[in-house]
């Protein structure tokens, strides 16, 4: 195997190849790959499905990559080199099991795409400056652990994907609705009993937005909506009756629904140990 790796490497510092595909080898440590963090032409790196445990700091050595594929290990450890990387704009770190990023992980100064999903990530996990990513565009952090999300998703006015979805949200912040671009949000699967009246400050209903709800404990009167559809959500949450009632809820502060009892059975909640 290792022959195999150094022969994809060798070639590619002969060739000036700018992309190479390491996915699948059951590769454990990246340091494993001869010569590999001294390509620094690369621009795209794949090695997803593979056993990483950890990103090495040597990684931020590869300066001229633009995409950084990592779906699917069993990473837990991140380093801060990682959000020095330049030119860095796509970084997917979905299936995986981290519950902690590191700290100054929102100092990437390219990033437009960043896939979280399926780890074991909370509000307590995000570094201070999280939110000072404000190139991104799309923002997946479906199956993870959040029960509710800072208010400085504000701040990240490029956004235009978001992703909630499968996760134990019971409540969305009022803020999200300054995200003006955004264009695609899903939020289905959590806790959620009502919509925060700003959402309606956003434009999800035409023919190129996605908004997706489904499976969260709504009160009857937006279930009645969402079962005429998505444009009468919309509307019902920007009406005064709702902004009153939807006062009355938060005031009344009500036990949040409970938790789901899938969520024990996540790969990623699963120790190393168990991992054949």
């Amino acid at each position: 195997m290792m022959s195999k790796l150094k022969r994809i490497v060798d070639e590619s510092r002969e060739h000036k190849t700018k992309e190479i595909d390491l996915s699948d080898r059951g590769i454990q440590n990246i340091n494993e790959v001869p010569g590999l963090m001294m390509l620094e032409h690369l621009t795209h790196l794949t090695m997803s499905h593979n056993k990483l445990a950890a990103v090495p700091p040597s990684i931020g050595e590869l300066v001229n990559l633009q995409l950084l594929n990592l779906f699917n290990n069993i990473i837990e450890e991140l380093p801060t080199s990682l959000s020095g990387m330049q030119k860095l704009k796509i970084l997917n770190l979905g299936m995986n099991r981290l519950s902690h990023l590191p700290r100054g992980f929102g100092s990437f100064p390219s990033l437009e795409m960043l896939d979280l999903s399926y780890n074991n990530l909370s509000e307590q996990s995000l570094p201070a400056n999280f939110f000072f990513v404000n190139t991104i565009r799309t923002l997946y952090l479906s199956d993870n652990d959040f029960e509710t999300f800072p208010s400085d998703i504000s701040k990240l006015k490029e956004l235009q994907v978001l992703s909630f979805r499968d996760n134990d949200l019971i409540s969305l912040p009022k803020e999200i609705g300054e995200l003006r671009k955004l264009k695609e949000l899903h939020i289905q699967g959590n806790r959620l009993t009502v919509l925060p009246p700003e959402l309606g400050n956003i434009e999800l209903t035409g023919t190129k937005s996605v908004f997706k709800a489904d499976r969260n404990p709504w009160v009857h009167p937006i279930q009645e909506q969402f079962a005429l559809g998505k444009t009468h959500v919309f509307d019902y949450i920007r009406s005064d009756t709702y902004k009153y009632l939807y006062g009355r809820h938060v005031n009344a502060d009500p036990t949040p629904p409970p938790k789901s009892t899938d969520k024990a059975k996540k790969i990623c909640k699963k120790p190393l140990h168990s991992k054949k």
